[in-house]
C-alpha cells in the first residue's frame, strides 16, 4: 500500500470518511442478506426444490406450494436483521452526527463528525473526543504541550504528553495564520501500530521529522487543556483506533451449524427413502406396471427403470416436509422472545446509570449456555478504575482497621467516618473511619507527620486551583493521586508547585520546601525520589516504592522495624491492596554538593546517559530510614469476585487481557480472586527474544504435546501471567500450541500490556484450537476487536465511551450482570431451544413417514397419502376456528335475537353473558382447571421426592439456607506484594522540573474540571478519580 499524501487546506486534494459499524447499507442489504440466508442449507434446498417442482414430469405439486413458503420464511428473517441493521445504523449516526469546530474557507465552522474530511484543520476544547488521527499543530499550553487520556485506546486513564512542532506551534489559535498553513504530510499508510508513527512535514521548502508524540490518535480525550488545532491524518475506517476494531463478521451459533449437520443428515436419510420408493416402483412397475396400462398409459420409450428415476424425483418433492423449511423462522421467532426476557430483566438493570441490559443482535441467545472461555478486559470492565487510601502503617502501628474494646476487628460500615471539618482543605469526598489516626496527626507525633510529608511532596501531580480551596489533582496514575488525597486530609495539603518549589498547608500553616532533585520512577528502579530543602535550610531526601526494592537501602537500624511493617505489608497484600514503603534520608550538604555535580555530569553524558544517572542515583539512595507503608484499593465493580467464583464453578474459564502493566494486573487478579495463594505455582513469561519465550514455554508445559488441544488435568491449580511483548512472540505460528496448551492447564490467566489486535489474536487462536464458544466482554474501544472476534461480544456502558456498546452483541453496565446473562438467560435459552427443536424434528418425521408408509400401499406411485393443499388451513382452522365458533354459538344459542325467533326453545336471555359476569363460573372454571393439573403436579412431586433427577439433587441443595458468614473473618496473610504502578513508562520527574507544565495564567478562561460527580463517586466518597469525567457529547 503507497504511503499517505495530504495537503492542509486543500478538500479537493484528500478523501473524506465516515465511520460505521453496521453491516450493510441501502444497495447491499438484499444481495447479501440473501447470501447469508442461503447458506442455511435448508434454503438452498427449497429453491432446488422449486426447480424440480417447474419440472412437470415429475412435479405432483404446485410450484406455488413451495415459492410461498419460502418467501414467508425469507421474508421474517430478513425484516428481522433489517430491523437490527437500522438499529446500528442509528447508533453509527449519533457518532457521525456529533459536531466539531473546522476550518473551513477561513472561518471555523461546526461540522459534523460525517463531513470532516482529510487534510482539514480542527479545533478540539478541553474534555472533548478526538475526532481522528491528527497531527497536533498548536495549543493553548507552554511550549505548545497538551494532555491526553488514552481509556479507549488502552485502558490507561493515567494523562499523556503530547507537543506540537515549534514550526507550527507559532500558528496558535490566529485563524489567518492556520487557515494560511498549507504543509505537506508525507506518512505511512493506514496501519493499527497505535505506538508508532513515522512521517514527514514539509513546509517552505523545509522537511520536518514526525513521529508519535506529534500525533493524537482517536479515541483520545483531550484534558487539562484550553483547546488545540490538528490537521487530519487519517479518518474514519483509517484511524488506527478503527483499523484495530476489526470488520463486522456474519456471528452464527453452534445450534446453527448443528441444524445444518442435522439438515445434511436430513438430506441423506430423504435421498435413502426416495431411493427405496424408487427401487419400489421400479419392482411394482416390472411385476405388476403391465395390467394398468390400459387406463394409465406409459408415454412412448418408458420402461421401469424410467418410471424409477422420474419417481424419484417425485418423492423428493412429496417427501419435502422431512426437510424443515419453517424451522430457521420459528427458531429466529424463539430467539427474538427469548433477547426480549433479556431486555426485560430488571435485575439487569442499573439504577445509577439508568442502563438496562440490551439484546442488541437477537440471533445469538442460545449460544450463551454453551460459553467456554470469557476474555475480559480490566479497566473499566472488572475496575471501577478508583483508588481510595484504606490502609497505613506508621513506626511499627498499623491503621485503618476499626476493633472493638475486645480487640475484635469491626466492619468499617457500622463506625462512624472521620470528621475532616478541622481541615478547610480537606477533600470532602474522602472516606476513613480509623479515629486514631487525626488523634495521632493532630498530637503532633513527628514520625506520623513525617509519612504524610513524605506522601505531600514526594509524587509528580499537577495541583489545579480554580477559588480559593477548591484543589483538583491531575496525576500520572490515580494511585498517586490517592495517597496526595489522603495527605491533604490529614493536614499537609499540596497546594501548588513551581519548577523549584513546592508549597504545602502543614496543619494549617503554609509552608514552602525548595525542591533541588527529582529522582524519577522508571519500570526498571521501581521507586521514586525527591530531594528538598525545608524553610529550616534541612535537606532530606524521601522515596517511596515497591517495599522489596526499598528493603535493600534500608539502614540496618531500621531492621525491627522493618520486620513490624513487613506483617502489616504481608496483612494488606493479603487483602488484595496495593502497597507501598516509605522511607527517607538527612542528607549533609557538602556531600549533597558533590552529588549533585555528579548527577550534573550524568545528565549532561551523551553516551550511556540513562545507565549513568541510575548509578548516580544508587549513590544518594541508601542507608534509608523507613517511615512506614501505604495501602491502596483499587475498587472493583460491585460483586466482581463472586461473579468470578460463580462463573469457575460453572466451570467457565476467564482470561484477562489489559494494557495494564504486569504489577497492576496481577494486583487485580488477587482482588478478583483468580489469582490465590493456595495455586500451586503462577507462572510469569516476560522474556525479551523469541527463543527465551519459546524456553519459558517449554519449562511450563506440564502435559503431553499433540496437535490438538485438550484441557488436561494436572497435578494442582497453576495460573498464567504473560506480557505482551513474549504474547508477540508467543502468538508466532510455531509457538501458538505451546501457549495454548500451558495456558489450558492454568486455572487463570492474564494478558498484560497488550494491544487491541494481540487480544483479538488470542481470542481467535482459542477459537480455532479448543472448539470452544468464546465470549469477550469489555468497554473500550480497545476492545471492540476481541469483542467483534469472539462468538459472543459483550459491551459495558462505562466511562470509557460507547465504541464497545456499538459494536457488541449485548450490552449492560455491569460485569456482575454477566452471570444472570450466561447461567440464566444463556441456560434457560438453551434448554427452550433444544426442547423445541425435539419436538419439530419429531413432528416433521411423523408427517412424512405417513406418506412413505403410504407409498408401500399405492404402487411407490408418487401419489399423496394427505392432501397438504388445505392442511395447513384445516390446521389453523381447527385450532383458532373451534374457540371462535364455541364462544359465537354459545353467545347466540343466548342472545335477543333467538328469543324472538325460537320463543320456547331459547327462552334464556342473555345467560351466557349474565353467567360469564358471576364469580361462581370462573371459581368453578379455576377449581375444575386445579382439579386436572394436581394428579399431574402430585405425580412430579412424588418423583423428585423419591427419584430425583441431578438437577433435582442440585435445586435441593441449592434451597439448603448457607451457613451464616463469620463476622470476624481471619484475615488472609500474603507474602506477596508489590508496589503500586507510578506510571506504564518513564514517569513526569524532567517535565516537573522543566516548568514545561505551568499554565498561562489568564483570569476569563473557563473552568477546565467542572465539579460534578459522577455516580460512581456518589457512591464512593472516599475516592480519587485522575480526571473528573462527564459524559460529553461534541
Amino acid at each position: 500500500m503507497e504511503e499517505r499524501h495530504l495537503r492542509a487546506n486543500d478538500r479537493e486534494f484528500n478523501l473524506s470518511f465516515k465511520y460505521a459499524t453496521s453491516k450493510y447499507n441501502v444497495f447491499t442489504f438484499l444481495p447479501l442478506n440473501l447470501f447469508e440466508q442461503f447458506q442455511r442449507l435448508a434454503n438452498a434446498y427449497f429453491v432446488f426444490l422449486l426447480i424440480l417442482q417447474l419440472i412437470p414430469q415429475i412435479s405432483s405439486l404446485s410450484w406455488f406450494t413451495t415459492v410461498v413458503p419460502l418467501l414467508l420464511v425469507l421474508s421474517i428473517t430478513l425484516a428481522k436483521d433489517l430491523s437490527d441493521d437500522i438499529t446500528r445504523h442509528k447508533n453509527d449516526n449519533h457518532v457521525n452526527n456529533r459536531k466539531v469546530e473546522v476550518l473551513i474557507n477561513g472561518e471555523l465552522k461546526s461540522e459534523k463528525w460525517m463531513n470532516v474530511q482529510v487534510g482539514d484543520i480542527v479545533k478540539l476544547e478541553n474534555n472533548e473526543f478526538v475526532t481522528a488521527d491528527l497531527l497536533l499543530l498548536s495549543s493553548s499550553e507552554p511550549l505548545n504541550l497538551i494532555y491526553i487520556e488514552t481509556a479507549e485506546l488502552d485502558g490507561e486513564t493515567n494523562l499523556k504528553v503530547k507537543q506540537a512542532l515549534t514550526l507550527t506551534g507559532d500558528l496558535g489559535n490566529d485563524i489567518q495564520k492556520l487557515a494560511a498553513f498549507n504543509g505537506e504530510v508525507r506518512c505511512e499508510p493506514p496501519n493499527n501500530r497505535l505506538d508508532k508513527f513515522t512521517g514527514t512535514l514539509t513546509m517552505r521548502g523545509e522537511t520536518f521529522a514526525l513521529d508519535n508524540e506529534r500525533i493524537l490518535l482517536r479515541g483520545c480525550t483531550l484534558r487539562n487543556t484550553e483547546w488545540c488545532f490538528g490537521l487530519v491524518v487519517f479518518g474514519g475506517p483509517d484511524t488506527k483506533l478503527m483499523q484495530n476494531s476489526g470488520k463486522s463478521v456474519f456471528k452464527r451459533t453452534s445450534i446453527d451449524h448443528l441444524m445444518n449437520v442435522l439438515v445434511m443428515f436430513i438430506f441423506g436419510f430423504l435421498a435413502f427413502m426416495c431411493t427405496i420408493l424408487s427401487i419400489g416402483n421400479a419392482i411394482w412397475e416390472y411385476q405388476e406396471g403391465n395390467s394398468f396400462i390400459t387406463f394409465l398409459p406409459r408415454a412412448d420409450g418408458a420402461n421401469a427403470s424410467l418410471s424409477a428415476f422420474l419417481t424419484f424425483w417425485s418423492y423428493v418433492i412429496i417427501l419435502n416436509t422431512v426437510v424443515p423449511i419453517s424451522l430457521y423462522v420459528s427458531v429466529e421467532i424463539l430467539r427474538l422472545g427469548n433477547s426480549y426476557f433479556i431486555d426485560w430483566d430488571r435485575k439487569m438493570y442499573h439504577v445509577k446509570s439508568d442502563t438496562p441490559a440490551q439484546a442488541r443482535t437477537t440471533t445469538l441467545n442460545e449460544e450463551l449456555g454453551q460459553i467456554k472461555y470469557i476474555f475480559s478486559d480490566k479497566t473499566g470492565t472488572l475496575t471501577q478504575n478508583i483508588m481510595t487510601f484504606n490502609r497505613c502503617s506508621i513506626n511499627g502501628k498499623s491503621y485503618g482497621e476499626v476493633v472493638d474494646f475486645a480487640g475484635q476487628r469491626v466492619e468499617v460500615t457500622e463506625v462512624k467516618k472521620v470528621d475532616f471539618s478541622w481541615n478547610p482543605l480537606a477533600d470532602p469526598k474522602f472516606c476513613f473511619h480509623d479515629h486514631k489516626l487525626v488523634e495521632v496527626v493532630k498530637s503532633g507525633s513527628p514520625e506520623v507527620q513525617a509519612f504524610f510529608r513524605l506522601l505531600a511532596l514526594c509524587h509528580t501531580v499537577m495541583p489545579e486551583e480554580k477559588t480559593e480551596g477548591e484543589l483538583f489533582y491531575q496525576a500520572q496514575s490515580p494511585d498517586e493521586g490517592a495517597l496526595v488525597t489522603a495527605a491533604r486530609n490529614f493536614g499537609f495539603v499540596f497546594r501548588s508547585r513551581t519548577p523549584e518549589t513546592i508549597s504545602l498547608v502543614e496543619m494549617g500553616v503554609p509552608t514552602t520546601y525548595e525542591l533541588l532533585a527529582v529522582l524519577d520512577f522508571n519500570n526498571v528502579r521501581k521507586r521514586m525520589s525527591v530531594i528538598v530543602r525545608s524553610p529550616e535550610g534541612k535537606l532530606t531526601l524521601f522515596c517511596k516504592g515497591a517495599d522489596t526494592i526499598i528493603y535493600e537501602r534500608l539502614h540496618p537500624s531500621s531492621s525491627k522495624l522493618m520486620e513490624v511493617t513487613t506483617e502489616h505489608l504481608n496483612e494488606y497484600a493479603g487483602e488484595g491492596l496495593r502497597t507501598l514503603a516509605l522511607a527517607y534520608k538527612d542528607l549533609d550538604e557538602d556531600e549533597f554538593e558533590k552529588w549533585k555535580e555528579r548527577h550534573h555530569e550524568a545528565s549532561t553524558s551523551l553516551e550511556d546517559r540513562e545507565a549513568k544517572l541510575d548509578t548516580i542515583y544508587e549513590e544518594i539512595e541508601k542507608d534509608l530510614l523507613l517511615l512506614g507503608a501505604s495501602a491502596v484499593e483499587d475498587k472493583l465493580q460491585d460483586g466482581v469476585p463472586q461473579t468470578i467464583e460463580q462463573l469457575a464453578k460453572a466451570d467457565i474459564k476467564i482470561w484477562v487481557l489489559t494494557g495494564d502493566k504486569q504489577e497492576t494486573a496481577e494486583n487485580i487478579g488477587y482482588s478478583c480472586n483468580m489469582l490465590r495463594e493456595e495455586m500451586k505455582e503462577i507462572f510469569i513469561v516476560a522474556a525479551n527474544t523469541a527463543e527465551e519465550v519459546r524456553e519459558e514455554l517449554k519449562s511450563r508445559l506440564l502435559g503431553k504435546k499433540s496437535q490438538v488441544v485438550e484441557d488436561e488435568k494436572v497435578d494442582g491449580e497453576y495460573g498464567l501471567v504473560i506480557n505482551g511483548h513474549s504474547l508477540a512472540f508467543a502468538l508466532q505460528k510455531d509457538m501458538q500450541l505451546e501457549l495454548l496448551r500451558t495456558a489450558c492447564m492454568c486455572q487463570a490467566v492474564i494478558c498484560c500490556r497488550v494491544t487491541p489486535l494481540q487480544k483479538a489474536q488470542v481470542v481467535e487462536l482459542v477459537k480455532k484450537h479448543k472448539k470452544a464458544v468464546t465470549l469477550a466482554i469489555g468497554d473500550g474501544a480497545n476492545d471492540v476487536s476481541m469483542i467483534k472476534t469472539a462468538h459472543i461480544g459483550v459491551g459495558i456502558s462505562g466511562q470509557e465511551g460507547m465504541q464497545a456498546v456499538l459494536s457488541s452483541d449485548f450490552s449492560f453496565a455491569q460485569f456482575r450482570y454477566l452471570q444472570r446473562l450466561l447461567l440464566v438467560h444463556g441456560r434457560w435459552s438453551y434448554l427452550r431451544m433444544c426442547k423445541f427443536l425435539r419436538y419439530f424434528f419429531y413432528k416433521n418425521f411423523t408427517f412424512t413417514f405417513v406418506h412413505f408408509w403410504y407409498g408401500f400401499f399405492c404402487g411407490f406411485s408418487a401419489q399423496m397419502g394427505l392432501d397438504t393443499y388445505y392442511w395447513t388451513a384445516v390446521n389453523q382452522f381447527f385450532l383458532w376456528g373451534s374457540l371462535s365458533v364455541y364462544f359465537a354459538v354459545t353467545f347466540t344459542m343466548y342472545s335477543n335475537g333467538m328469543y324472538l325467533i325460537f320463543t320456547s326453545s331459547f327462552p334464556f336471555i342473555g345467560t351466557a353473558r349474565n353467567s360469564l359476569n358471576q364469580p361462581n363460573v370462573w371459581l368453578t372454571i379455576f377449581l375444575t382447571t386445579i382439579l386436572c393439573i394436581l394428579p399431574v403436579v402430585a405425580k412430579r412431586f412424588l418423583f423428585i421426592q423419591l427419584k430425583p433427577t441431578i438437577n433435582d439433587k442440585v435445586r435441593q441443595a441449592k434451597a439448603v439456607p448457607p451457613p451464616l458468614p463469620r463476622k470476624f473473618p481471619r484475615r488472609r496473610i500474603s507474602t506477596r506484594r508489590s508496589g503500586y504502578a507510578f506510571s506504564h513508562a518513564r514517569g513526569y520527574g524532567d517535565l516537573v522540573t522543566s516548568g514545561r507544565f505551568l499554565r498561562i495564567p489568564v483570569k476569563s478562561r473557563p473552568a477546565l474540571f467542572p465539579h460534578t460527580d459522577t455516580p460512581v463517586a456518589d457512591s464512593t466518597p472516599q475516592t480519587y478519580r485522575t480526571i473528573f469525567e462527564e459524559a460529553q457529547s461534541p
